[in-house]
């Protein structure tokens, strides 16, 4: 009979009623199943045993055999401390307890063979191993080892406890032996033959007490590629089932509104890249399927024309379209700049926000209802309760991870059946990680810049050029440009900050004195009409420069502005670095970016200074930001738990994930419900990873 994996931990032998509470609060193990998938963080080698006349001062773990031979009390500032002198037939050492002396020295026997093993130290001339792992010769000749030893996560609040590694190996062999190493298997017979993969239960024993390096890549290679899997193949159905269940509104034809403002009203041609993400659209348009796609696109892609060109395509089908954006700025952005489009063919495009008055409100609310208003552009208002459409066909969310999951539903709520939902992100996504953090949406991507747009020179400036650079500003507003100078903003020392920002303020104001110059200043403690208020003197170019903290990093565009200065560069991030820098490079004149720093910095610092000098490439960059940052702090807070991966690991695995998606992919092609008998186990295993919520639910 095999063992029921859903057992609580409680009743595995050597665990007991207090050992288990601690194992659920402290790494979250209630059941064998979590106790299995408790991966070791490292290993230890176990073959060498070493003599105490060959040990060396630099305390490193190590494993001898020999006896103790007797114990002393040395009394200290508080309590006391256990010595034993352990003996072999080279040499002695101490052995020392600081605390459960009494214990130590009920369970010793004196003068047995025993081997210890633990981190060495050098003191007052004689080597001594604190609290070290013990086990008779005679047992530690019979149990379940191995060449090399598991080392498992752990807290400060176990080893306290007397939680060891040697008791959780304890535990862990004692699961092993209870289900006498028989685990079912979870993938199909296809799979483990084309991938050469382990048996599952070979790959279990593998990674918790490894036969040698081998083997345990090769269980490391099954268990990380399975985890992946059931990821990858839950994303795809979900999308699968999504499309078939959930039936859009489908576009029957590209009419008038879309073909005049193509053929007569565009104001460049579009590239190769607008082009084919505009056919994906319509495709998913055309289906019967809710389309659920994801744009990306670098700052100034051009993602705006296909969003408005996607709207067109419902309007012509006779529905309503609207735009969200995390920000009044960006929404007033985005109104102005589709009304500019827009002003050839006749369509009605409001806006609203926070403070669109109530009489201006009370109008848009009645031509939304009866249909006149066809496209709405604002913020957060949008999801109000009052804001009731005729016939909303398309939701163009900008931004979308500013927004959360509750806040997206209730835009599909505002319709008898869900709008066709297209997403905007200017912040580039690792493809690792819009696989598995969006592989339910169909992605789009933007990958090349119009023509006309010019490169823009990074630089790196130490403190110590600030003369030059400051020369340099001089040079470019005298050929009529603009500079946007911006300062760090960190929550936790707002008040050092501004001071940095005010320093920064004054030292500009003396080197560039009115009324030849003309300065504005904006950050987080002003209020939001004095905001705006500099933020229009900017963009209408009544002033030069613009001292700022990173409340510009999304969405301001000022074509003339042609110079970005970072102040303190190395307490910026790479993605708003880079989001930074394509505020400058939006007109035809030539544009710099220049990251100032001190001389002091860490590697992760000196890594993101090189990347930013040396590619515009925000696929690139996000790539190196996932390896410096991981994947939890890319995706922001609130889905930081994304990736709870027992044993993959997204940065490193990046291939594994890549094969797990294609196999994931075939097999639902082949049989989307998997009832086809050679994927009996697969369905099996899914519907059981379902049920105990192993499956992280991905965010979409």
């Amino acid at each position: 009979m095999s063992v029921n994996l859903q057992t609580p931990i409680d009743y595995l032998k050597g665990v007991g009623p207090n050992r288990a509470d601690l194992l659920r609060s402290e790494l979250g193990i209630h059941t064998y199943q979590d106790l299995i998938n408790l991966f070791p963080n490292r290993y230890l080698d176990r073959t060498k045993y070493h003599k105490i006349s060959e040990l060396q001062r630099n305390s490193a773990d190590v494993q001898i055999v020999g006896k103790i031979t007797g114990f002393k009390e040395v009394a200290q500032k508080r309590g006391k401390r256990l010595i034993g002198t352990f003996q072999d037939d080279t040499g002695k050492i101490d052995l020392v307890w600081f605390r459960g002396q009494k214990w130590i020295r009920d369970s010793i026997k004196l003068n047995t063979p025993y081997v210890i093993f633990g981190k060495i130290n050098w003191f007052n001339g004689v080597y001594n191993m604190p609290h070290p792992e013990l086990e008779l010769l005679s047992d530690h000749k019979k149990s379940l080892r191995s060449s090399m030893q598991a080392v498992y996560p752990s807290t400060e609040k176990l080893a306290n406890k007397g939680i060891t590694n040697r008791v959780l190996t304890k535990i862990m062999q004692s699961l092993f032996l209870e289900t006498k190493g028989r685990f079912s298997e979870t993938l199909s017979d296809h799979l483990i033959s084309e991938l050469k993969l382990l048996p599952k239960s070979d790959a279990l024993f593998n990674v918790h007490f490894p036969k040698s390096q081998k083997l345990l890549s090769r269980s490391e290679f099954r268990l990380k590629f399975e985890e992946l899997f059931y990821i990858q193949l839950q994303l795809i159905l979900k999308n699968l089932i999504h499309k078939s269940k959930i039936k859009g509104f489908p576009f029957k034809s590209v009419g008038d509104y879309f073909n005049s403002f193509y053929k007569n009203n565009l104001p460049f041609d579009l590239t190769n890249a607008q082009k084919r993400v505009l056919k994906e659209i319509r495709h998913d348009l055309g289906s019967n399927a809710q389309m659920n796609r994801l744009l990306q696109g670098d700052v100034g892609s051009g993602k705006t024309i296909v969003a408005f060109m996607s709207m067109l395509m419902a309007l012509d089908n006779g529905f309503q379209a609207c735009l969200m954006a995390p920000t009044e700025i960006l929404s007033v952005q985005h109104y102005q700049g589709l009304l500019d489009l827009s002003k050839e063919l006749n369509i009605s495009i409001k806006l609203l926000t926070g403070s669109t008055n109530t009489s201006d409100r009370r109008k848009i609310h009645e031509s939304l209802e009866n249909g006149d208003l066809q496209i709405l552009i604002g913020t957060h208002a949008l999801l109000e309760d009052k804001v009731k459409f005729k016939n909303l066909g398309l939701a163009i969310i900008d931004e979308q991870h500013r927004f959360g999951v509750a806040q997206r539903s209730k835009l599909w709520k505002k319709n008898t059946s869900p709008p066709h939902i297209l997403v905007m992100t200017a912040t580039p996504i690792p493809r690792t990680l819009a696989m598995s953090v969006y592989g339910d949406l169909d992605i789009s991507i933007i990958d090349e810049l119009p023509p006309g747009r010019q490169a823009i020179k990074t630089v790196h400036r130490y403190d110590k050029n600030r003369l030059k650079v400051m020369r340099f500003m001089r040079d470019e507003i005298e050929k009529g440009r603009q500079i946007y100078v911006v300062y760090p903003l960190i929550q936790e020392s707002s008040a050092l900050d501004y001071k940095d920002l005010m320093d920064g303020y004054e030292s500009i104001v003396r080197e560039f004195p009115q009324p030849n110059y003309q300065i504005s200043i904006v950050h987080g403690k002003m209020k939001p009409v004095d905001k705006d208020y500099e933020m229009q003197r900017f963009v209408k170019g009544e002033t030069q420069i613009m001292v700022a903290t990173t409340v510009i990093e999304v969405g301001v565009n000022v074509p003339n502005a042609s110079v970005m200065i970072i102040e303190s560069a190395e307490r910026f991030g790479l993605a708003q670095l880079h989001q930074l820098r394509g505020r400058v490079g939006r007109g035809a004149e030539k544009s710099y970016c220049i990251l100032m720093t001190s001389h002091k910095l860490s590697e992760d610092s000196k890594t993101r200074l090189e990347t930013m000098t040396r590619t515009s490439d925000g696929f690139e960059i996000a790539e190196v930001d996932l390896k410096l940052r991981g994947p939890g702090d890319i995706m922001g807070t609130q889905q930081s738990g994304v990736l709870n991966l027992k044993i993959a690991n997204i940065i490193k695995d990046k291939d594994i994930l890549q094969s797990a998606r294609f196999y994931a992919k075939q097999i639902l092609n082949q049989d989307p419900s998997l009832g086809l008998p050679e994927h009996t186990t697969i369905l099996k295993t899914y519907r059981e990873l379902s049920k105990y919520k192993n499956i992280w639910n991905y965010i979409s």
